[in-house]
């Protein structure tokens, strides 16, 4: 999987690279408006993580040139700029997460491999993987041919953990990414905790194997 890094902090820059090349990305760098914009002329990315406050130019004029080239390519906003502004006019202009800084770096991981599997698998509404059978577009679960009844935020949770399919996330990228604003800047994470018990009890009751592991001090991952 080949990425684009658009960031002017060449610190920040190089621990992205490194870590992200650990997990077997292929990764570009880019530390302005200018080389950005002249890479993604000449090449197609399967995800471009972005900075909005560069030297030269905003991350967001960079992000409509690439949608009105009709580029595919998945984006991830990183950004100091952790305002709700920033945030929906990202997002409105086609970007498909906002991570603010600073940010965990498998945190990071986690949220662009999510984005490349979303925009792989876009064309196919079903996720299968053991007894669980996930429809994107009908919004329905099944476990070995069962309909399980689940709330809108418990199924948001099982496709975000099948999205990042045993990799660990933290409470607050599945608060960031499904909760969002709604948290408020919550102390704890105690809701999320209740929505995964619920979750797993409904899998289970319906006959599943409880993938959802709890990892100590870091989050959760769904274990195949």
């Amino acid at each position: 999987m080949k990425l684009l890094i658009v960031e002017d902090e060449r610190t920040l820059s190089d621990s992205i690279v490194s870590y992200l090349k650990q997990e077997n990305f292929i990764c570009e760098t880019a530390e302005g408006y200018s080389s950005a914009l002249e890479k993604i002329d000449l090449f197609d990315y399967d995800c471009i993580l972005l900075d909005i406050n560069l030297q030269d130019g905003n991350g967001l004029e960079l992000l409509k040139e690439l949608k009105t080239n009709r580029k595919t390519d998945g984006v991830l906003i990183i950004s100091a700029r952790n305002s709700l502004e920033d945030k929906v006019a990202g997002l409105q202009l086609g970007a498909d997460d906002y991570l603010p800084k600073p940010f965990h770096l498998s945190e990071m991981s986690a949220r662009v491999t999510a984005i490349i599997r979303r925009r792989n698998s876009a064309g196919n509404s079903i996720m299968e993987f053991e007894e669980i059978l996930i429809d994107t577009q009908a919004r329905s679960v099944m476990v070995n041919g069962r309909l399980v009844d689940l709330t809108r935020k418990e199924y948001q949770l099982l496709l975000y953990f099948a999205y990042n399919k045993g990799r660990v996330v933290s409470k607050n990228a599945i608060a960031e990414h499904l909760w969002s604003d709604e948290t408020g800047g919550a102390a704890n994470y105690d809701f999320i905790y209740t929505h995964i018990k619920n979750l797993r009890r409904k899998l289970v009751d319906a006959g599943c194997t409880d993938y959802i592991q709890s990892v100590y001090g870091m989050g959760y991952k769904l274990a195949l």
